[in-house]
């Protein structure tokens, strides 16, 4: 939508409704965009190709700004957005979780394993998720954008079905099987929900309770 640079836009925060910490937002021609992903000045390529992704294939209106020092993507929200609370299907709730769970998995192999097992499972989960075919997955990009994203943004997510949610949990199981050795990273899963509402987590808990997936993550 726009390339913009640092001295074209007025960058504040705002707080937010469920977390207790400031968002960035940046202010544009009576517009308001939450930043989504930040990358080095070595990586162009990467954020407008996340720019792109983002505008192009998910019609989102997204800013990519320009800095001395790095790069970085916005994307366009109502103010109230982020204090909408209001329900939202089941099918979202689930993503909403297991978004949750994807980026605790990818953040413990950062802290644990390392800033390059990090790279490597992203790509791992891209190649993954390219063969199943999973809605608004398949691209570098969108993979990406599920890492940075914030899940509890409803009007974000990924357009999955709970047999998507499924598979989705069901490889990233494995895939984290491998890269930590054993099954523990998955238990307990409530500590990685904790974003989520009391009824939210509740209801996705009970889900995963009664899916084949109860031996997976408990």
């Amino acid at each position: 939508m726009f390339i913009l640079k640092r001295q074209d836009v007025e960058i504040s925060s705002i707080q937010h409704p469920k977390r207790d910490q400031p968002v960035p937002v940046i202010h544009y021609q009576g517009q308001t965009f939450r930043l989504i992903s930040v990358f080095k000045a070595s990586q162009e390529e990467e954020a407008r190709a996340l720019w792109r992704d983002l505008t192009d294939q998910r019609g989102k209106a997204c800013v990519l700004l320009e800095e001395p020092d790095r790069f970085s993507v916005w994307g366009k929200i109502r103010l109230e957005q982020l204090s909408d609370t209001g329900s939202h299907s089941k099918a979202g709730i689930f993503t909403q979780g297991s978004l949750l769970l994807l980026q605790a998995v990818y953040m413990d192999i950062e802290d644990f394993l390392g800033a390059k097992q990090a790279t490597l499972f992203e790509k791992d989960i891209t190649e993954i998720l390219r063969q199943k075919q999973l809605p608004q997955a398949t691209t570098p990009e969108a993979v990406k954008f599920l890492l940075k994203q914030d899940p509890l943004d409803i009007h974000s997510l990924p357009n999955w079905q709970e047999n998507h949610v499924t598979t989705f949990l069901q490889e990233l199981h494995k895939l984290g099987k491998t890269y930590f050795g054993n099954a523990n990273f998955a238990h307990p899963v409530v500590d990685r929900l904790q974003d989520m509402s009391d009824e939210e987590r509740s209801l996705f808990i009970s889900w995963l309770n009664q899916s084949p997936m109860s031996k997976l993550w408990q």
